[in-house]
């Protein structure tokens, strides 16, 4: 073979492909892939999550995120405790569904039930609202896209960190290189000097899509350990 032709046929691999596209490219590539109406940014709907976690009963939840209206809420019901947690516009209230709930919500001081608010209201915005909430303030992408191998396949990897009032983890985000489709995000905890501690965070597989408000979401999310590969639980969007 020509020594030209081989490198032309090596350009067509990942590794010269990365270097010809920046972050902000691949991320607006995947937003147009995902969000190609930009829908995001005036998301207002409704979904249901089911949670399976081996050897406990499932969780389902009913979502709504309506974002103009700055308002979240939740009615999730595992086993025979029912209940419901509402954001609107940073205030927060919860309540009990059932006898089951209202025992477990007494126990817990109104503070921390207003922090749980907040803490399902971040989940599902973020988790959900991926990778359009990559844009967010605050958010700070990788000089470089890199090229991974996982599980058998090539992926273009986006490395993002946040501002220290944001988060520390630092995250990988898996994209197909055809289509730019979001299929894995990867996440480790940092230690005192910001280094990533390898032995811990968890890898999330993405499969399947259900549209949503005009946005590909992934209808099933698949949660392991990065240090063993241990399966933790299944997150999965059914239809009502």
């Amino acid at each position: 073979m020509k020594p030209f032709i081989a490198l032309a046929l090596f350009c067509f691999t990942l590794n010269c492909f990365s270097q010809n596209i920046t972050p902000k490219e691949l991320l607006q590539n995947t937003i147009k892939y995902h969000d190609p109406n930009n829908h995001w940014q005036n998301f207002n709907e409704t979904f249901t999550v089911v949670m399976t976690i081996p050897n406990k009963a499932s969780r389902k939840s009913r979502i709504q995120i309506n974002l103009p209206l700055e308002y979240f809420y939740i009615n999730a019901t595992q086993d025979s405790i029912s209940y419901e947690y509402t954001v609107n516009k940073g205030s927060c209230s919860t309540s009990s569904l059932n006898v089951g709930a209202l025992k477990e919500l007494d126990s817990i001081s109104e503070k921390a039930l207003c922090e749980k608010a907040f803490l399902y209201k971040n989940y599902y915005t973020y988790l959900y609202g991926l990778p359009m909430k990559l844009e967010d303030a605050g958010t700070n992408l990788n000089d470089n896209v890199e090229t991974k191998t996982f599980k058998g396949k090539d992926y273009l990897v986006l490395k993002v960190t946040y501002d220290e009032a944001v988060g520390s983890d630092v995250w990988y985000f898996y994209f197909n290189p055809k289509t730019y489709a979001l299929e894995i995000y990867q996440f480790f905890k940092t230690d005192e000097n910001g280094k990533e501690k390898l032995d811990s965070g968890e890898y999330i597989l993405l499969s399947e899509e259900a549209v949503v408000n005009g946005i590909k979401m992934p209808k099933i999310r698949a949660w392991y350990y990065n240090k063993n590969d241990k399966y933790l639980g299944t997150d999965t969007l059914i239809e009502e």
